[in-house]
């Protein structure tokens, strides 16, 4: 009996410790969705000259001493207040330095960034004048074919208005992502970030079996002949796979043209396999122009540029907030 209890025992701990860290799940699903809910919808603009001056001045104080440091600053204010006033004396545009707008996505399945991307892309469009960039730190994996491409309409917004597109993927531009990437000027990547994945794919399991096998039936009625190609839960037939598997070509014969449109000097037959490359192949391969991090690239760009971080936060139902707030808390 003491062997029983003993047992029952565990058991009940096991079991409002398994409770207990599903509620604790639960509630930081909600607070971070909370928190989020907090911040004011709208543009954001960042001065990205002045963050990187401000973070080297944090080492240049540390490191060189609080005088030589103001020292510096005060005679990069005086240059600063010396390139405007000559800037105010010439007229038109060509006098003011060039403008690098810089923009992030961060992609999902369904590409849910795109609802800030045409936003930020709109703000850049209304202000924009010749001469000026726009570079896209971009992050995407890929996900549904409407929704990326969607993405990559977006983007040719700029180019057809004779913006200069940049692309730079430090870690990932696959399947989607690429379809958004491959739309740039010019495409800089990582030594080791993913790239390629020019391919579709469409899969579902089917439970008609195992429904046959318990004796129920699936009833499905449609009005089209391929309205319905293949289901979960009826019985498949030869001719709707070879139906869906004639859209998926399609669809990579879409996704082919917009490579050859964009980057004639990819050999499409090498690439369009669905194989994804690190960037030093890609390199190779002439998916992307230049192997180069980010960061290196606007260290640089900020000596003759300035640089402005523009981003749009969306305010976004409950539901997807809980969602995303838990698809945080199981990446993490």
């Amino acid at each position: 009996m003491a062997a029983f209890f003993s047992e029952y025992g565990l058991f009940l701990l096991e079991v409002v410790t398994v409770v207990g860290l599903i509620l604790l799940a639960v509630l930081a699903v909600i607070a971070s969705a909370r928190r989020s809910s907090e911040h004011t919808p709208g543009i954001s603009i960042e001065h990205l000259n002045k963050k990187f001056e401000a973070t080297a001045d944090v080492l240049k104080r540390e490191l060189l001493g609080k005088d030589v440091q103001k020292k510096e600053a005060k005679a990069r204010q005086k240059q600063r207040k010396r390139e405007e006033k000559a800037r105010k004396k010439e007229p038109g545009d060509g006098a003011k330095r060039e403008r690098l707008f810089v923009l992030d996505f961060k992609g999902d399945i369904r590409a849910s960034a795109t609802a800030s991307l045409r936003e930020e892309i709109s703000a850049v469009l209304a202000v924009a004048v010749d001469g000026d960039q726009v570079l896209l730190r971009l992050e995407n994996s890929g996900g549904t074919v409407h929704e990326h491409g969607l993405a990559a309409s977006q983007l040719l917004r700029l180019r057809q208005r004779g913006i200069n597109l940049m692309v730079a993927v430090d870690k990932v531009a696959a399947s989607g992502g690429y379809l958004m990437a491959c739309v740039a000027d010019h495409v800089m990547s990582a030594p080791f970030a993913i790239v390629g994945s020019i391919g579709v794919i469409a899969q579902l399991p089917n439970f008609h079996r195992l429904l046959e096998d318990k004796g129920i039936d699936f009833e499905q009625v449609t009005a089209g002949r391929y309205k319905r190609t293949l289901t979960m839960f009826g019985e498949n037939t030869e001719e709707g796979r070879h139906k869906l598997q004639a859209e998926l070509e399609d669809v990579h014969e879409l996704f082919k043209g917009q490579i050859a449109e964009h980057r004639p000097q990819v050999d499409l037959e090498a690439v369009a396999t669905g194989e994804h490359w690190y960037g030093v192949k890609a390199m190779e391969l002439k998916l992307v122009d230049e192997l180069r991090t980010s960061d290196d690239f606007l260290m640089e760009a900020a000596k003759n540029k300035d640089l402005y971080r523009v981003s749009y936060r969306r305010r976004r139902p409950l539901p997807e907030r809980l969602l995303a707030g838990a698809e945080s808390l199981l990446t993490r």
